[in-house]
């Protein structure tokens, strides 16, 4: 089982909401949610112009001031000129009455999306089926689909399904075909993002770390490697999603190539034209493909391209007006699209919990949705970063994303409505019916209280276990690419070269660790190095003692400049400015050996060292003859990463913050049997080591910067 897969239930379920059927559309004119239900709001165009102001149709025109940015390979000819008012205001109202029985096309007379040669608008939201335990992806659709949804938008993760060149994972959790078909039993259409490249705050952004044992690739360009490598990828993934286009009888009704591409420093048209040539040449010339990019100029001249619908991302707080311009800058006509409408926003290690009004959320989706825009809430539910497949970004400094995705979104983290999400109900309920029947409620959630843990063994201590390969010599420190490790972490072990009496400086060079190294001195620790903070620690010993370097991956860089982000020792340490050489190096293979029953299933090999450095602690607890949903806080622990029968849930760093507690599903704890506990802790642990259980998140707390090294 790999890391991130989650058990199925050992019980059965109530599931809410079995057998409810989506709502037939109600009034040829309120056609798939294109405009206002006449009885519940009044004339869309009277508010809008009175909301506005009388210069708002001017100032969306199709056909904008000035000339048009071009896209990279130039534009289509445009359609005849029409009138200028209101478009954008009340588009698409007439039927095409020569479409094909079962069809998604852009209409660029009428500025709209058609569905089977109807009029269509939709309203969206994204959800990451990797970010979701497969047992609970039904709950989730099902309350998005009650929320007012018509459709979903689904990123597809490359690494979470090759985690080794040719090597193809689509079980379990990762079934990507299985949560597909959910939708389209729920009665959902799919927006789907397939990348290769789609940021989400994703472990590399999807990318696999494999691309990086070639350490001269050029990411996200028309590089041979990379191209080879992603051709592989879309002749697996894309034959799979061709039969659930809508025009071969499924729900898929667009498709995303590339994500946010003007944001990437290449600029490489070639990469561009060749993705375009693979997508048609494998889902067919029907399929309708966008891209996505931010509302910027200089976004949306790298990233758009001929025979690619452009559409823009933005949030609440940006002007609609010189959002959706920018669109038109680039398509003069055509649907009104912002695929990624932010409902929050991400939290970083060390930052504080990001939050957004419900009201200006419905308030900026009410503005769009006046406009006859079609719209993506993103995110409108989060989920959880599992075991080791949070993101990064690089802002300056390094900036790791917290195992929490809950995003302030609709639905938080374990799935339940909030006051957002109502508040987006009734703005959705203006332009269209809503489906019949109640939301469905929270999941139930448990404290199960206080479990006791005990010291199992230090890291160091264990080594035949973790590492059953053994070390690689090298002369000089190897990151984690050159030994073949994506993930986790990796122990680089070598000697001191002299006696060192008096303190003298352990130093790494600018940004070399990559990203934090736990730094033990004949097996004891000694402190933390990191990659944008504390690079030099003081240390003495002997001739020959022995110093190791746990270095940790934090995440590799999702979103920045150039995200070819190597993993661990990147340069030489130094002991007072001599570079030390001749390591031995073990790639640790940890979830491996958790998932195998360890340390469970082995006795206690407790060094009476103290609760200082990398070390493991287990211990075991039974749920009352359930398994609901739950939240674990560590009250004394610094980092560290916690399994519960053997599957990884992701990092915590109550130290850091601001997220204190971890997400545990009920679907991953047993019933009748113990649950058992694994923690790998990293600095240090409490004098009496145990977890509590609540029945509620802690997500808002964080330490000041200033207390940072005195962890």
């Amino acid at each position: 089982m790999s890391p991130g897969t989650l058990r199925p239930p050992r019980c059965p379920r109530t599931r809410h909401g079995q057998g409810w059927q989506p709502l037939p559309v109600r009034v040829a004119l309120a056609v798939d949610g294109l405009q206002p239900a006449a009885d519940a709001v009044e004339d869309e165009e009277d508010a809008l112009l009175r909301h506005e102001g009388p210069l708002l149709s001017q100032r969306l025109h199709l056909a904008p001031e000035g000339p048009p940015l071009p896209k990279a390979s130039g534009r289509s000819p445009p359609p005849p000129p029409h009138a200028a008012r209101g478009r954008g205001l009340r588009p698409c109202l007439s039927p095409q009455p020569t479409a094909p029985p079962r069809s998604f096309q852009l209409d660029y007379e009428q500025d709209c999306f058609r569905k089977d040669g109807a009029p269509f608008r939709y309203v969206s939201g994204s959800i990451h089926y990797a970010r979701v335990p497969r047992p609970a992806w039904r709950d989730r659709l099902l309350k998005m689909y009650m929320s007012g949804l018509n459709a979903v938008q689904v990123y597809v993760p490359w690494n979470y399904h090759e985690p080794l060149p040719g090597v193809y994972d689509f079980s379990g959790d990762r079934d990507v075909e299985a949560f597909l078909d959910l939708t389209a039993e729920l009665g959902l259409l799919v927006i789907l993002r397939p990348g290769p490249y789609i940021c989400a705050e994703w472990e590399m952004g999807g990318l696999p770390a494999w691309l990086l044992w070639k350490s001269d690739i050029v990411l996200r360009s028309s590089d041979p490697a990379f191209l080879a490598a992603v051709d592989s990828w879309l002749h697996v993934l894309l034959p799979k999603i061709k039969p659930r286009l809508y025009q071969h009888g499924g729900n898929i009704i667009s498709v995303q190539v590339e994500n946010e591409y003007g944001s990437y420093y290449a600029c490489d048209y070639d990469y561009l034209r060749h993705l375009l040539g693979s997508f048609r040449a494998l889902l067919g010339g029907e399929a309708l493909l966008f891209t996505t990019d931010g509302a910027r100029a200089e976004e949306l001249r790298c990233g758009t391209l001929q025979g690619l619908y452009a559409t823009v991302d933005f949030g609440p707080d940006s002007n609609v007006t010189e959002a959706f311009g920018a669109q038109r800058s680039i398509e003069p006509r055509g649907p009104l699209v912002n695929s990624e409408y932010y409902t929050g926003w991400l939290d970083y290690w060390g930052g504080a919990h990001a939050s957004t009004s419900a009201a200006q959320v419905a308030r900026g989706l009410a503005d769009m949705l006046r406009l006859g825009a079609n719209v993506n809430m993103y995110m409108f539910h989060g989920g959880t970063n599992f075991a080791y497949w949070s993101g990064a970004d690089l802002k300056a400094q390094y900036k790791p994303v917290t195992t929490s995705y809950d995003y302030d979104a609709p639905l938080s983290e374990a799935g339940d409505p909030t006051e957002k999400l109502f508040a987006i109900r009734t703005v959705i309920s203006k332009f269209q019916p809503l489906p019949v029947g109640p939301m469905p409620p929270a999941t139930p959630k448990y404290a199960y209280g206080r479990v006791d843990l005990h010291k199992h063994a230090d890291l160091l201590d264990v080594l035949h276990v973790l590492s059953p390969s053994g070390p690689i010599r090298s002369q000089f420190p190897l990151t984690f690419e050159a030994i073949k490790q994506a993930h986790g972490f990796v122990l680089y072990h070598t000697q001191l070269p002299r006696d060192v009496p008096a303190p003298a400086p352990l130093s790494a060079p600018p940004h070399g660790v990559r990203d934090r190294g736990y730094v033990m001195l004949q097996k004891e620790y000694q402190g933390t190095l990191e990659r944008d903070g504390q690079t030099t620690l003081r240390v003495t010993g002997r001739a020959g003692d022995a110093l190791d370097v746990l270095v940790e991956n934090m995440g590799r860089l999702s979103f920045g400049a150039n995200f070819s982000d190597f993993k661990g020792l990147l340069g030489n340490l130094s002991l007072d400015s001599s570079p030390l050489s001749t390591w031995l190096i073990y790639p640790l293979a940890i979830d491996a050996a958790v998932q195998q029953g360890w340390p469970h299933a082995a006795l206690p090999q407790s060094s009476g060292r103290g609760r200082s450095g990398p070390a493991f602690y287990t211990g075991t607890f039974e749920t009352p003859g359930i398994a609901w949903d739950t939240f674990v806080k560590f009250p004394g622990w610094s980092k560290g990463q916690l399994w519960i029968n053997g599957f990884n849930l992701g990092r915590y760093w109550p130290r850091r913050g601001p997220q204190q507690t971890l997400f545990v599903p009920g679907s991953v704890l047993r019933v009748g049997c113990p649950n058992n506990i694994t923690v790998l802790e990293l600095e240090g642990a409490p004098s009496t080591p145990f977890l509590l259980f609540l029945d509620q998140p802690l997500l808002n707390r964080t330490l000041s910067p200033s207390t940072w090294t005195a962890e």
